[in-house]
């Protein structure tokens, strides 16, 4: 498929969710990578033109809350009395979607707060298009794993007997691994054998060391996909 047709699709999901989902005075997380980001820039010309009012955001990544500044969307901390109730709506991206809208995440590497500010919601909001959809979470695109530094190889070793092929993430210009905003590491695994994503989500934060992993099971949200005939699908949550 065409890079030109897959970035309109995302600019359609994103669009989609943002004019279904977003109501004024909501208080709102905004997540990370390049279809959630359409989404972020939609909830910023809505501001700007007056059809949106009063927004609290909250900012999945560095990302994000550079993108918040640029379009004058107020961000806060999750700690912040503005947003310590909770978020009304968060609207993120997904790697992949499968039939009962369990995801894979963090591919942009903000994993972490992108579970936080999901189960911090009311209501949770997935946009793709339609190359994100799969049968089988975990054989295809890689599960990143967040792991602090220390426990790399011992981590590793667990991963291994579970099945999973394991690989350090590389930065891309710069020499080692990827660090994420928290000071943790990544390891990208997939399985050579169907699993069940629910359970391994589980399975895996349990292991000493982890501190988060990109199966995105218990909350599950509305997606929005994109399709390459001009349509938007909006799969409700099963």
């Amino acid at each position: 498929m065409e890079q030109d047709t897959i970035k309109l699709m995302k600019e359609m999901a994103g669009k989609a969710a943002v004019d279904n989902m977003v109501k004024s005075g909501m208080k709102l997380g905004l997540g990370t990578g390049s279809t959630a980001i359409h989404a972020v820039r939609r909830v910023g010309e809505l501001l700007a033109s007056g059809a949106l009012r009063d927004i609290c955001a909250f900012a999945t990544s560095f990302q994000t809350e550079i993108e918040c500044e640029k379009l004058n969307i107020p961000y806060f901390s999750l700690n912040s009395k503005e947003l310590a109730s909770g978020l009304d709506l968060t609207i993120d991206g997904a790697d992949e979607v499968d039939p009962l809208n369990c995801l894979i995440k963090g591919g942009g590497g903000a994993l972490l707060i992108e579970k936080i500010a999901a189960y911090a919601s009311t209501e949770y909001v997935i946009t793709v298009d339609e190359s994100k959809l799969t049968d089988q979470l975990g054989t295809g695109f890689p599960v990143p794993v967040e792991v602090i530094p220390a426990a790399r190889i011992q981590v590793t070793r667990v991963l291994e007997k579970l099945g999973a092929n394991v690989i350090l993430r590389e930065a891309i210009k710069k020499a080692g691994p990827v660090i994420t905003e928290h000071g943790n590491i990544i390891l990208d695994i997939r399985f050579g054998s169907p699993i069940k994503s629910s359970l391994m989500e589980t399975e895996l934060n349990q292991i000493p060391g982890v501190v988060e992993n990109g199966f995105f099971c218990v909350k599950k949200p509305v997606v929005y996909i994109a399709r390459s005939d001009g349509t938007i699908e909006t799969r409700l949550a099963s």
